[in-house]
């Protein structure tokens, strides 16, 4: 079987700082010092998933919540590789057998491993590119500041790493909390978080607003932090994750969720974070494109609780930005018409996400993406 993930765009279609980025990791004779996290829509050699189980909160809608990532799987295992972390490889590979095609099925890596839950974007690894090739940054995940039991979890990165399933120098950052929902990089040395979380006592208490900065940038090899201090969903065990709220894109743009409602919870603070977006400025000092994605109708739970929906919570894979709904028909699609302006050129695709936010997540937070280079695909593995 042939090589099956999609070509990436031409260079000439992406940001210059990923160019560079591209131009010399593919060794076409650029030389480059920086280390860099490379953007989201740089391109991917997979994604993971970390799938739900009868032993995690999933239990009493299991069927409704895997009916959701049977559609990731197969969007995903279209466009590229598919990593699915699972203590129940068996059965999880039975199932995508009966509900994908045999030829996607072939493109995915099923790795048997214990979890607690299923938030892949904040156990995983975190990935920089520089002149060496990839670095995968294991940092230290406790389950949103002590909220939940995340130790097994907290071991995946780990295993993935000594059995092979991705490949690049493994760093440990064990010592410092960081989940990879709550930072945003746009591949060229900006990273935009939110001060609710990682200034949050409950993680890194010790640290200073300026040593959190001096280390991410140091680490993450960026030149600077944009911290926003406002938003919060209802219902988010966050404490304010970035990829709730706002979202870096190609060419200087951030779209960013909006309330237009003014009798809305959340009209007050998303407007003052609109304000504060108004006055960032990239860096040559001017101001982002700013596009603004609805804010979905509530949604309450079992016990009347409001859950944190939001379209802010989209992946971009290869070719295509996978996006959540909530059947609501006006607002989806008012969601993806914004997310078409921010990437042009690629597929807009929407994937029903109501059963994720029940467990108060949603499409961003169950996967996590790794840069080309990373993941070997199951077609080359068979080549050998």
């Amino acid at each position: 079987m042939g090589h099956f993930i999609h070509p990436p765009k031409s260079v000439h279609e992406l940001s210059d700082g990923d160019a560079l980025v591209i131009s010399d990791y593919m060794n076409t004779g650029l030389h480059r010092t920086k280390r860099t996290m490379v953007s989201e829509w740089f391109p991917q050699s997979a994604v993971q998933l970390t799938w739900p189980h009868a032993g995690t909160d999933w239990a009493y809608m299991l069927d409704r919540v895997e009916s959701c990532y049977i559609r990731l799987a197969y969007e995903i295992a279209k466009r590229e590789t598919l990593i699915i972390v699972t203590p129940e490889v068996e059965r999880i590979k039975a199932l995508l057998q009966q509900h994908l095609p045999k030829e996607l099925v072939q493109h995915i890596i099923f790795f048997a491993c214990p979890t607690n839950d299923t938030w892949a974007r904040d156990h995983a690894f975190l990935t920089v590119i520089g002149p060496g090739g990839a670095e995968l940054l294991d940092y230290r995940f406790n389950g949103w500041g002590g909220k939940f039991e995340a130790s097994l979890d907290n071991a995946i990165n780990k295993q993935l790493w000594e059995q092979g399933v991705v490949q690049g120098k493994y760093t440990d950052c064990l010592d410092f909390e960081l989940e990879g929902g709550s930072i945003e990089s746009d591949g060229r040395g900006t990273l935009l978080v939110t001060s609710g979380c990682l200034l949050n006592p409950n993680r890194n208490a010790t640290y200073s607003k300026e040593q959190v900065e001096a280390r991410l940038c140091e680490e993450l090899g960026a030149e600077r932090v944009l911290w926003l201090d406002h938003g919060n969903l209802a219902g988010d065990d966050t404490d304010g994750h970035i990829d709730t709220l706002a979202r870096l894109c190609p060419k200087d743009t951030i779209v960013y969720v909006k309330a237009e409602d003014k009798a809305d919870e959340h009209y007050e603070e998303l407007s003052q974070m609109e304000a504060q977006l108004q006055t960032f400025r990239t860096m040559d000092d001017r101001p982002y494109r700013l596009l603004s994605l609805p804010l979905p109708a509530a949604i309450y739970d079992e016990e009347d609780e409001r859950l944190p929906a939001t379209y802010a919570n989209y992946l971009v894979v290869n070719g295509a930005v996978l996006y959540p709904t909530y059947g609501q028909k006006e607002n989806d699609e008012q969601a993806a018409q914004v997310l078409a302006q921010a990437f042009q050129g690629y597929d807009i695709v929407g994937v029903d996400c109501t059963p994720l936010i029940y467990q108060h997540g949603s499409l961003h937070c169950a996967t996590m993406q790794y840069p080309r280079g990373v993941v070997a695909s199951p077609a080359d593995e068979q080549a050998e």
